[in-house]
């Protein structure tokens, strides 16, 4: 069972839309999880999706009643490049705004929609509703992602991100200049006690680390540090809840940002940059690069260096 609390931003919401949030399910699979009598509003079954919350209201879900959830449907209209191909592996560098498989108020136009028509073969792959998948990036973030094109390649996969083998990092724009050149923030990342749509550094959340290193300082328009970071674990917005957590957030960050301003960005600045992990095939090391996207790099080129 998964309990939130109501906060503020979704006093006045419907149930089904709630435990559609807190299981990251469609909204339709989520009122069959009400309707199974698998939600408690304060510790009572309600088994209707409509009923309205109040701030402040506990709800307890039960992830193991949801629907089983059979893989999306094809669309070749979805628009990504891909990196490298072979019988095992397929690596994509993922545009901005492209979310990387269906869930809460995303049914449609995502990564695995567009991986289906181009690769159906990977249909029975992992797990049913995102075939293939073994880590993510935000939707607003662009850059490297590995998906898996046999059972045999996801299981090596899944196995090299769960024990850390596999290598990730980012390059990060945020705000101000960090005090040391290199760091790491060890900090555990839960649900946000405030807001269950956000993730927030809490004492009973998932070990979290991230690894950092500064790459570039900048003066103006404003101070700020590109930085390369290297991810120890796979949190859900981990290194934009990290580097907010310390006072750094990402520039562009609406969620994360802390309200300051965007310089101009639609999005938070942060590019998977690196990519390396065994290939599933015959584990030889294998690693991929992206250079930052349009956007990011334009925004790069007019800062003013501080050093």
């Amino acid at each position: 069972m998964i309990s939130e609390i109501v906060p503020a931003a979704l006093g006045g919401e419907r149930l089904d839309r709630i435990v559609a949030i807190i299981l990251d399910l469609p909204r339709s699979a989520a009122a069959t999880v009400v309707a199974e009598g698998g939600a408690t509003i304060d510790g009572v079954v309600e088994r209707s999706g409509k009923v309205r919350l109040a701030e402040g209201q506990t709800v307890t879900a039960d992830p193991s009643l949801a629907p089983t959830v059979g893989p999306p449907e094809p669309d070749d209209a979805v628009d990504f490049t891909v990196v490298h191909v072979d019988e095992q592996i397929i690596v994509i560098d993922k545009p901005a705004g492209l979310v990387v498989h269906p869930g809460a108020g995303n049914t449609s136009g995502t990564l695995v929609n567009g991986l289906l028509a181009a690769f159906p073969e990977i249909t029975d792959v992992g797990e049913p509703h995102r075939p293939g998948i073994v880590h993510r990036l935000d939707a607003g973030s662009t850059g490297l992602v590995v998906v898996a094109r046999t059972p045999d390649a996801y299981e090596s996969l899944v196995a090299q991100f769960a024990d850390h083998s596999a290598s990730r990092h980012y390059m990060a724009l945020v705000w101000g200049h960090l005090d040391a050149a290199h760091g790491i923030i060890d900090a555990p990342i839960g649900r946000s006690r405030r807001d269950p749509l956000k993730m927030a550094v809490v004492a009973d959340g998932r070990p979290a680390r991230t690894e950092y290193e500064v790459r570039g300082r900048f003066a103006a328009p404003a101070p700020c540090s590109l930085l390369e970071c290297r991810l120890e674990t796979g949190r859900t917005h981990q290194i934009r809840v990290h580097l907010s957590s310390i006072d750094h957030p990402l520039i562009g960050d609406p969620v994360y940002g802390q309200r300051r301003p965007t310089l101009g960005l639609s999005r938070p600045f942060l590019h998977a940059a690196h990519l390396e992990f065994d290939h599933p095939a015959d584990g030889v090391r294998v690693s991929f690069d992206s250079e930052l996207a349009t956007d990011l790099q334009a925004m790069l080129d007019g800062l003013e260096s501080a050093d």
